[in-house]
């Protein structure tokens, strides 16, 4: 919890004082209640005593009830306050670090287990927060103003008080103890069952086309079924913590009763005294409900806490340099770069050097899993080298700020992604500012004619994914995109593969017009494609196998003249 004191401000603080200090204005109040009821009794024991006399004690007892029903909703309202602002500074905190974060730190977490912990486990927290600090505050005051009352008031019945405040810690410790550990456990249940049903939301298609909605109902039973057993034995347990707690307290309030008869009938205590006790016993056996609550809501909250932690302090392996600006010049090089992922054990590039120069374009190809995208992620920093050097302009990448080097570029991956809202707000994703001008040209570079068609023009609405577009249509938006930054360099990761050959020649001669003067990389899987590259660079198992043109390729490598034949086929046939 320390860490979550951290985030405190000043403002905060002194809201947490001002609870404090109401709710140990509303403990007394009500003590003092219990007080003025004893008053009441005496006055009804009292012979000949008139409505007056109730009416002198009843109207300070309603005047101090509804005190303490204002102070009760304030106190909600503030704690209520205080928790929804610290759960909202969480989800700032975490969106933030996570949008920092590179591609190994997302692979380490999953996005199921990043969402989980964005949303679930933050509201956690928040709920964690928003009761400790009502029980937090109010069991201790409770505690001392009841013991305080009843040690003032009968020996006997206080050992009464202890016994069943024993039986009553007994049965609370015991329920921490089974309950604790599971909510851990409980935590990482919802994640998977998030992961197995986001999973078959993304794939639900490749889950039709095989007939597998079984399998995946069978994957979903399992999770769901883990959680729900998980979830009963945790309810299983708090269930029997209310009616515990009724009984011990009902048999405690039946006990003072019993044993103040004998009292009474020794005249040692008159009644109001054994009703009072009776009342301040109760208050005594609710604060300890509210520690041992505390006991049990507060682990689950510093699970969550210690999960939303895990991505705060996750040290980022992509960091940022000090350089802000530099020449647009669009040189690109690699300097025998090498690159394996995060516990890997061999190389997914091996001594890979090359030089593009401004203007020039340049093409990479091979087989499948020869990293071709792998290669091109290490220019816009998704990842980082694991030998070598990646330079920009002449300057290493890693001495770049991350928002400097991703200016100069314009990247355009290989699985093309739309964002929910309109195409023009896709558009402006890249250039805030683009006028409908700029708009225009760039969706006319990436012959996106078809939204002439559509009824809503560059308003038409896109859905989450842009599901609503083709592979093919998707493909030419994200160029668009990219071609609105108007950046010094273009990153293609085989962004033309969704696409027919007419109109991959076609968008290839208009972007070849309009990137001129812009340094372009691609990669891509037909010849077709590159053919027209200043350079083509052939890898292999991670290696260069071959660099030059289409003429030079197709003479003298093996790999290049392997794919040309293989491509040339499938075109004949």
């Amino acid at each position: 919890m320390k860490s979550l004191f951290k985030r405190f401000k000043f403002v905060d603080y002194l809201t947490m004082i001002l609870i404090f200090g109401l709710v140990v204005c509303q403990t007394y109040l009500e003590m003092e209640l219990i007080s003025f009821m004893a008053d009441f009794l005496n006055v009804l024991t009292t012979p000949n005593y008139t409505s007056s006399d109730l009416w002198a004690v009843g109207w300070k007892m309603i005047g101090i009830a509804g005190l303490i029903f204002s102070l009760i909703v304030f106190i909600n309202i503030l704690s209520s306050f205080l928790s929804a602002k610290i759960a909202r500074d969480l989800r700032r905190s975490v969106f933030v670090k996570v949008n920092s974060f590179s591609a190994s730190e997302i692979n380490k977490f999953s996005t199921a287990s990043l969402i989980t912990r964005s949303t679930n486990d933050v509201s956690q927290v928040q709920n964690t927060l928003m009761m400790s600090m009502r029980m937090m505050f109010t069991a201790p005051c409770m505690a001392f103003f009841a013991i305080r009352k009843i040690t003032l008031t009968n020996a006997t019945l206080t050992w009464v008080s202890i016994g069943f405040l024993a039986v009553l810690l007994i049965m609370l410790l015991t329920l921490i103890f089974l309950v604790m550990p599971k909510f851990s456990i409980l935590q990482k249940k919802t994640d998977k069952l998030n992961l197995v049903t986001r999973e078959n939301l993304t794939g639900i298609r490749v889950v039709r086309a095989y007939n597998a909605e079984n399998y995946q109902e069978n994957k979903f039973e399992t999770a769901n079924t883990e959680l729900t057993r998980t979830q009963l034995f945790v309810n299983r347990c708090m269930s029997m913590l209310n009616p515990g707690l009724n009984l011990i307290m009902h048999m405690m309030s039946l006990t003072i009763y019993w044993v103040g008869a004998y009292l009474l009938a020794d005249n040692i205590v008159d009644y109001p005294t054994v009703a009072t006790f009776s009342q301040y016993s109760m208050h005594v056996i609710m604060s300890f409900m509210f520690i041992t609550l505390m006991f049990v809501t507060i682990p689950r909250g510093i699970v969550s806490l210690k999960r939303i932690n895990e991505i705060l302090n996750t040290d980022v392996s992509i960091k940022d340099g000090s350089i802000e600006k530099s020449d647009a010049l669009g040189t690109i090089e690699f300097r025998n770069v090498s690159f394996k992922y995060p516990d890997a054990d061999e190389c997914v590039l091996e001594n890979i050097s090359f030089k593009a120069e401004k203007g020039e374009t340049i093409a990479f190809i091979g087989s499948t899993g020869s990293g071709k995208s792998t290669l091109i992620n290490l220019i816009p920093r998704f990842y980082d080298a694991t030998e070598g050097q990646v330079l920009i302009d002449g300057i290493d990448v890693k001495a770049y700020k991350l928002e400097t080097l991703r200016d100069k570029l314009g990247y355009v991956p290989q699985r093309a992604n739309l964002f929910s809202g309109d195409i023009d707000s896709n558009m402006k994703l890249s250039k805030e500012d683009a006028t409908e001008e700029e708009i225009c040209k760039a969706l006319e570079v990436a012959q996106c004619s078809f939204i002439e068609k559509l009824e809503d023009g560059y308003t038409q609405p896109v859905s989450q994914g842009g599901k609503n577009f083709s592979g093919g249509q998707k493909q030419r938006l994200s160029i668009a995109r990219a071609i609105i930054k108007n950046p010094e360099i273009f990153v293609f990761d085989d962004s033309f593969s969704a696409l027919d050959f007419k109109t991959d020649k076609t968008l290839r001669t208009a972007l070849r017009k309009h990137t001129k003067d812009a340094t372009v990389v691609i990669v891509a899987q037909r010849i077709n494609t590159i053919m027209n590259a200043d350079k083509i660079i052939v890898l292999d198992d991670g290696k260069m196998v071959g660099m030059g043109t289409h003429e030079e390729l197709s003479k003298t490598n093996k790999v290049y003249k392997e794919i040309l034949e293989s491509q040339t086929k499938k075109e004949v046939k």
